[in-house]
Order: C-alpha cells, then structure tokens, then sequence
C-alpha cells in the first residue's frame, strides 16, 4: 500500500516502543489477572512454543470478511514462524460486536472485530467517524487511519485496555431498494434500515427518508414482510444476503459512508507477544488485513455482475446533492467534532486529495 504510517509512529501508538509505561497506564481489571501469566506466556513464545489467539467475527465463512482473517492468520503465522497463531471464529459464534468488544476489554477474548460505530461506545471521539460523505477514496480512508488519526483511536484504545493491531474494513456502502432510488426526492418516505449512529440517521433524515432501527439479521424478513423499503451496505452484502429474493430490485450507488473494521487485541493478549516480536506481529497483521481491502473490492465488482444478472438495477446518482442537503442538515443541528481529531481528519483529506 502506498502512503503507510512511518514504522516508528505506528509501534509508539500502539505502544510498542515504551511498552511497559503504555501497558501500567491500561490498567483495569483484567490487568492483575494478565500480569500473572503474561510472563510465562511470553517466555513460551519465546521458546519457540506456538500461541494461539482467538479472533471473533460476526460474518460467515463466505464473506471477504472471514477470507481476509484468514490472510491475517496466515501471515502472522508466516512471519513469526508459527510461534504465534490466529483462529478465526466466524459468524458471531461467540456473540456480537459489541458483545465481543466488551469481551476483549475484559480480558476474556483475545481479537475482537467491529465496525467503527461500535467501538465509538468507548471512544466518543471516532464519532467523527461516522459522518456522510467524509472520504473521497478508499485510499484517502486507509491513509487516516495509518497516520495522525490512527494515532489518536490507538492512544484511546490502550486507555481501555485494548490495542488496535489493524483494520479491515467493509467500505463504502450504497443503498439497496425494493424500488428505484435514482434522485434524492425518490427517498421521500422510504423506510430504510440504517447502521444506528447519529451520522447515518442524520444523513438519511437529510435526503427525506425514515431511517428504521432493526438488527442486521432481521433485513431479510423485513424487506418480505414490507417492514422497511429499503437497507444499505456494502454492495456485496445485497448478493451475500440474498435481498434480491426479498424484493430488491434496484442498488444506488451513493457511498454515503465509510466503515471500517478496527481488530481490537486484549491487553492480556498483547502481553503474550514478547516486545521484540511485537512489531513484527503488528506489521503481518497490516499485510493481512491489505489483503482483506483487495478481497472487499473483487467481493463488490463481482456482486455487481451477479446481482445484474438477477435483475438488480444499478443506478448512480448525484451525490453532490446528497451531500449539500446532509451538510445543511448537520449545520442546523449544530454538530460539532474534538479539534485535534477534525485536525487529523484534514490532514489525511490534504494528504490524500
């Protein structure tokens, strides 16, 4: 990838370099219990004794999502020399994403994966995250995070006791519909299931329509049942899920938001890598998670091509509009972000423009 953090930047954030002073200020309540086998474990690891970690996720073993994990695992397992491992456990066998997050903050999950908005429930912060139209590019988004922002999230993470060793990432998502959605007045009144953040519902509240809380699992039936018009995600979740049987016709491309997937190591986990394997650990979670940014990709392109052959509609529309309407709503609302994250958001968009 073009454009990665210095070497140097990323280790210090994720606290690496003066590991000892980031891992006393973490503190909490599992920092007692990770003190008392951190040593022996580590010291395994560097006998050459295989670790293994456990990481959750909520999507199937046919998603990008579970073949990007994989990648991660095996590229942590070929640059360590299999002394330490990743298994993937798919499709929220181990709970949700916040169930898990909640989970590994305590100690009692090794990797847990979420969308951003998730873990913004313990960085206010990375509210920031959630706005409408806030990157440009795939490659403005991943730049954000190798650099000032990702600093920022890492700085807050370590304080909850978890380290954020990478992000996968679900993209930019587009809107699915059981009729056509080609200009902004076509929201008018359509009842959409929209990820539950203040960002998104704004956005969505902004271009007309009724943003609906409902869980993920429940789209399928709730499109059958007319519960809601419409949902979004994306693209290759609309093939992945099937909701061209539940009555989606048409797929508007409006990249209204970006999500990521930040991987959140437990403080007990960290501990049992020893520090001088810590960089290298980090660096191959990187590449597997780079890969996973590919997989997502070819996962779209390919949704594309499959959902047209269904009868799925592909339509653009003027998002400038979208994002003047969203902008107008949001300066009415009086919303407003931490300066030196807006700082770190500015930056990326300069560097990246």
């Amino acid at each position: 990838m073009k454009n990665v953090i210095s070497r140097r930047s990323f280790l210090k954030a994720a606290g690496i370099i003066g590991a000892s002073a980031a891992l006393a200020a973490c503190g909490g309540s599992s920092a007692s219990t990770a003190g008392s086998t951190a040593g022996s474990t580590a010291g395994a690891a560097a006998s050459g004794e295989s670790v293994t970690f456990t990481l959750s996720m909520v999507d199937n073993e046919q998603s990008n999502y579970y073949k990007g994990a994989q990648a991660i695992a095996d590229s942590v397992n070929e640059a360590t020399n299999g002394q330490f491992q990743i298994k993937v456990v798919a499709g929220g066998t181990l709970g949700g994403e916040s169930d898990t997050l909640d989970m590994a903050i305590q100690g009692d999950l090794d990797i847990a994966s979420c969308a951003n908005s998730v873990l913004a429930n313990y960085i206010p912060e990375m509210s920031i995250l959630d706005q409408a139209f806030l990157w440009d590019s795939q490659d403005q988004a991943n730049y954000a995070v190798r650099n000032e922002l990702g600093d920022l999230i890492q700085e807050k993470a370590n304080a909850q006791g978890i380290h954020v060793i990478g992000y996968m990432e679900s993209g930019f998502r587009d809107v699915f519909s059981k009729k056509p959605i080609q200009t902004m007045a076509d929201f008018n009144g359509v009842k959409i299931r929209t990820m539950q953040n203040d960002g998104q519902l704004l956005a969505f509240t902004s271009f007309g329509a009724n943003p609906v809380a409902l869980a993920a699992g429940d789209q399928f039936t709730a499109l059958q049942q007319n519960t809601i018009d419409a949902c979004e995600n994306a693209v290759s979740n609309c093939w992945v899920n099937k909701f061209y049987e539940a009555g989606v016709t048409s797929v508007t491309k409006t990249h209204h938001c970006f999500v990521y997937i930040p991987l959140c190591m437990s403080d007990n986990a960290w501990k049992k890598i020893p520090d001088d394997m810590k960089d290298t650990f980090v660096e191959a979670v990187w590449a597997g998670c780079e890969k996973q940014w590919q997989y997502l990709n070819e996962a779209n392109e390919e949704a594309i091509g499959l959902l047209e052959g269904v009868g799925v509609t592909m339509y653009d529309i003027d998002t400038d509009e979208l994002k003047s309407a969203y902008e107008a709503k949001k300066a009415s609302s009086g919303v407003t972000y931490d300066e030196t994250w807006q700082a770190a958001v500015d930056a990326a968009k300069a560097a990246q423009a």
